[in-house]
């Protein structure tokens, strides 16, 4: 399955009431919005027909978070669905994560492409080679280790999607400061000179879940219903909800 068609069917199966992108282009993801959205690149080039209420930025992502109520076009500065493909280099990837979970409840789902690299080429943190015309990945693909080693609350999940691979991250805690604290550690261990070494679980996409059977999950429904509980309880069963559909 393409990424755009497992987006698509989280869109329906999560029918989020609020989205957020970072990494527009030409659209292709945004237009998958049938929510009130909030979207940011400096340097977008939308082809693509919209049909959400959408709040376009052209500017980076720091520049975005920096601001002072940067989700004003939303009712309330949460979102339910985000989808991360700005930069791709890891600390730019880790800091948007962070960043975007600030803004998130317990039965949000943010979700992070090319993950999966297929390649040290195609995972190198210089586009070159093959890599120059075709697929980038970029050393995002580091993200996951990071989140699985100092949160360890979080629920990540590498999917198989084509043709790069994409993360989904459930069970977010806008409170957590944990990455906060050893994000400068984080990057100076992850910021290295190519050639890149994605290791052969990645290579191989030996952790990756079918998206088919990811989609088909009875989670996402029971995460819609959370959006109305209070923080700790939505915290609570959406982990409950979590490990009853077999994703922990």
């Amino acid at each position: 399955m393409r990424r755009h068609d497992f987006l698509r069917g989280l869109h329906e199966a999560l029918q989020p009431r609020t989205y957020f992108e970072i990494g527009v282009r030409e659209g292709r993801s945004l237009a998958l919005s049938r929510a009130r959205s909030v979207a940011v690149d400096p340097f977008f080039l939308v082809d693509t027909e919209l049909r959400c209420d959408v709040h376009l930025v052209r500017t980076t992502s720091d520049e975005f978070f920096a601001r002072k109520h940067p989700f004003a076009h939303l009712d309330e500065p949460v979102v339910d669905l985000a989808f991360i493909d700005g930069m791709h280099l890891s600390e730019y990837a880790l800091r948007d994560f962070v960043n975007t979970e600030a803004h998130t409840h317990p039965g949000s789902v943010v979700v992070l492409d090319d993950m999966l690299p297929r390649s040290a080429e195609e995972a190198g943190r210089e586009r070159r080679g093959a890599a120059a015309t075709g697929a980038w990945a970029g050393d995002v693909y580091k993200v996951t280790r990071a989140l699985r080693e100092h949160r360890p609350d979080l629920v990540v999940l590498e999917v198989d999607t084509v043709p790069t691979g994409t993360l989904v991250v459930l069970l977010p805690d806008a409170r957590s400061r944990a990455l906060h604290r050893v994000y400068d550690d984080l990057v100076e261990q992850l910021v290295v000179e190519d050639p890149q070494d994605p290791g052969q679980e990645v290579l191989t996409r030996s952790r990756a879940v079918s998206p088919e059977r990811l989609l088909r999950s009875p989670v996402w429904a029971q995460l819609r219903e959370l959006r109305q509980v209070d923080r700790e309880s939505a915290r609570r069963r959406a982990r409950e909800a979590v490990a009853a559909a077999g994703l922990v």
